[in-house]
């Protein structure tokens, strides 16, 4: 007899990103390299100014930081950055474990997400592809806390458009790449006789 893929937690995922947008791993001592490339690959492409370079690459790396501390795998970032301008539309993937007394549904999960956000957030629950999700959004960003096979948790799908904003064309890719979240399940394990 066989476990489910239903049943057990996923291996990995697969999600669809534009071939534009620059991947840093964050599970990787190297992630400050390859954000100092990103920075000035955008600096000499856009003739950024040092200021508005350094104030690129604080940004980015704060940003990183703080998610690297609370479970980001990785980090996209659109490379067509505007000069002048401030952070690019970015896409932060973490992992969030929720297992046994831990786990909420995703209703629960909204309801806390909720009480915590800021005013102007809308929380709904909704399904993907690959699951039902917890969809946080405001005017820049979108957030998809999409529930892991196996009561594992949640991955966090983090959007950043702070630009065009969530109802833009650029929004639309941002929700197709949710869309294109994938479960990678290995071989099934045997379950013990």
């Amino acid at each position: 007899m066989t476990t489910t893929h239903r049943s057990r937690p996923p291996d990995d995922y697969r999600l669809l990103v534009p071939r534009d947008w620059f991947r840093i791993d964050l599970m990787v001592d190297r992630w400050r390299p390859q954000l100092k490339k990103f920075v000035d690959q955008q600096a000499t492409r856009r003739q950024m100014s040092t200021d508005a370079g350094r104030e690129l690459w604080a940004s980015l790396r704060n940003a990183v930081e703080t998610g690297v501390s609370q479970g980001a795998l990785e980090l996209y970032l659109r490379t067509d950055v505007v000069a002048g301008t401030g952070a690019p539309a970015t896409l932060m993937v973490s992992l969030l474990p929720m297992r046994d007394a831990l786990h909420a549904s995703p209703e629960e999960f909204a309801q806390a997400l909720q009480g915590r956000e800021e005013g102007g957030a809308t929380v709904s629950v909704s399904s993907l592809p690959a699951g039902s999700c917890v969809r946080v959004s405001t005017t820049t960003a979108l957030d998809y806390y999409v529930e892991m096979p196996g009561g594992a948790g949640y991955i966090l799908l983090s959007f950043t458009v702070p630009l065009s904003g969530v109802e833009s064309p650029l929004g639309e890719l941002c929700e197709a790449m949710a869309g294109s979240l994938r479960w990678i399940h290995n071989a099934a394990p045997q379950e013990q006789r």
